[in-house]
């Protein structure tokens, strides 16, 4: 049975009061922020660092929703119900993916948020060229930050459009819609509007969320009796376990894979970096796992879908559906406005932070501008545009982790890069080379599916393809360091020694 349902004018307008209300906010905080801030009104921050930083100024609440909203994005509350609704348990990696990060937020990033407010860094290819002294480094490390945030910044987009598809619009007036209001949003507010606006978003989809979880299961009859039917719907699984044995290792690899990339997009470490201090970081670090509890039972959406009896072509489609199902018409049009403006927010974090890139570490050095950051930022937004009209990708979801497997190739140069003994840059460039060639043509040939099977030694089944190829990236580039080692016939002390003359 099609159950599609067609939304009322009570849910167009509710929608439309609630998303342009978010919009105006963020977009003229400019004009009201100055009579609520107590700053003091000269500031030693240029009007760039205004602009894409916030002023390094956020404390522990703000950044709680900036950092945190990276995770309550179109990704969560579109993509990962979208995947359990065709796959079932599979679409649940997201959920140890965001516990495995959290220890690494707390150990690695208030070193990095120390290295950048010393040295004036603000992006992370900033903190690449000041540690190894290459320029070449340095467009790498940028250049995959600023690829691997258009297909994010698509699927955003794509959420957008989602929901406003649902209320009723068709063609291209949706995703143009999307595209005109998430411009206009980053344009005019800059770094401060998703800061401040984050929180009203967070609001709207926790009631959101929670009206969902609780009134929908009472609908259904209970959660019993909603696993039960859900379980009609989905792939069955041999005696009884919840994921297929092929899916077990995909499941692992990408959960992995996902820990290790999400911290190093440009959006979520501008968050780290707009920070005001290192314990700020390290609080967040704590309490954030919050967050997952509530990705947890918004992942559920996809299985009250199926017994609901919601059958759409469209698998994001999935969860405006069921709201259209279950909840009255003005409430759906409050939630379809929770989803857009959930985002919103964060796509505009996304394009700041890759306009950081372009104007400190793309473009040739000139005294930061907020009119070329704003431009950059506008082209990033272009970029993102042509990927929603171009990639075919089968779930939404593949396009964050299309991302994954580019932003991935910048570990070893921000990360490993912080241990003790560096690496050689002519290494670490190399690794990069081998490891971004590889992961694109990867998923290129597998059609941006984020798999890619493997058989090796009687080992067979498919694995992550971004940590496939960041394990070629390391492998190379311990072994091209150790040649350069061995050709200068030097200690890692020595070399190092040598680097540090050279820079």
């Amino acid at each position: 049975m099609n159950t599609t349902t067609l939304p009322d004018n009570a849910a167009i307008g509710v929608f439309i009061i609630c998303f342009l209300a978010t919009i105006l906010l963020g977009s003229t905080v400019r004009l009201w922020r100055p009579f609520l801030s107590r700053r003091k009104a000269a500031s030693h921050h240029t009007e760039g660092e205004e602009w894409g930083l916030g002023g390094r100024e956020f404390g522990a609440w703000v950044t709680w929703f900036l950092v945190g909203g990276d995770f309550y994005t179109a990704y969560t509350v579109i993509a990962v119900p979208a995947l359990v609704y065709s796959t079932g348990g599979f679409g649940f990696f997201a959920l140890p993916y965001t516990i495995i990060v959290y220890p690494f937020i707390f150990a690695v990033m208030p070193k990095l948020w120390t290295i950048a407010r010393d040295g004036g860094h603000a992006t992370a290819a900033d903190i690449v060229r000041a540690r190894f002294g290459s320029r070449t480094l340095e467009l790498a490390v940028a250049l995959s930050g600023l690829i691997a945030v258009l297909p994010y910044i698509a699927l955003q987009l794509i959420g957008i459009r989602t929901v406003i598809e649902a209320l009723g619009f068709t063609g291209m007036l949706p995703l143009l819609i999307a595209f005109v209001s998430l411009a206009a949003y980053t344009w005019l507010g800059g770094l401060h509007a998703p800061a401040l606006t984050a929180f009203i978003k967070d609001v709207m989809i926790y009631i959101a969320v929670l009206a969902a979880v609780i009134i929908v299961p009472i609908h259904l009859g209970g959660y019993g009796a909603m696993f039960h039917s859900a379980a009609q719907h989905l792939p069955d699984t041999p005696d009884g376990h919840i994921l297929p044995q092929g899916q077990i290792m995909p499941y692992a690899t990408l959960a992995l894979s996902s820990a290790f990339a999400a911290f190093l997009y440009p959006h979520t470490l501008t968050g780290i970096l707009a920070a005001k201090s290192a314990d700020t970081i390290r609080q967040n670090a704590v309490f954030l796992p919050a967050y997952t509890i509530v990705l947890g039972l918004i992942a559920l959406l996809g299985l009250m879908a199926h017994a609901a009896g919601i059958v759409t072509t469209s698998s994001s489609q999935v969860v405006p559906q069921l709201f259209l199902a279950i909840f009255p018409s003005w409430f759906a049009g409050f939630c379809f406005a929770a989803i857009a403006v959930g985002a919103l927010v964060p796509a505009s974090v996304m394009a700041i932070g890759a306009a950081n890139l372009i104007m400190h570490n793309i473009l040739p050095r000139r005294a930061e501008s907020v009119t070329g950051s704003r431009l950059a930022g506008f082209g990033v937004k272009v970029g993102a545009l042509g990927c929603v009209v171009f990639l075919n990708a089968k779930f939404a979801i593949d396009l964050q982790l299309l991302g994954g497997v580019i932003i991935l190739q910048t570990f070893p140069a921000l990360i490993v890069g912080l241990l003790p003994v560096r690496l050689p840059a002519r290494a670490l460039i190399t690794g990069w080379v081998a490891g971004s060639l590889i992961g694109l043509g990867l998923c290129w040939m597998d059609g941006l599916k984020p798999v890619h099977p493997v058989a090796f030694a009687g080992f067979s089944a498919s694995v992550s393809t971004g940590l496939l190829a960041l394990g070629i990236n390391l492998a190379v580039t311990f072994t091209m360091a150790m040649a350069i080692r061995l050709a200068l016939g030097a200690s890692p002390s020595t070399l190092q020694h040598r680097q540090g003359v050279q820079r």
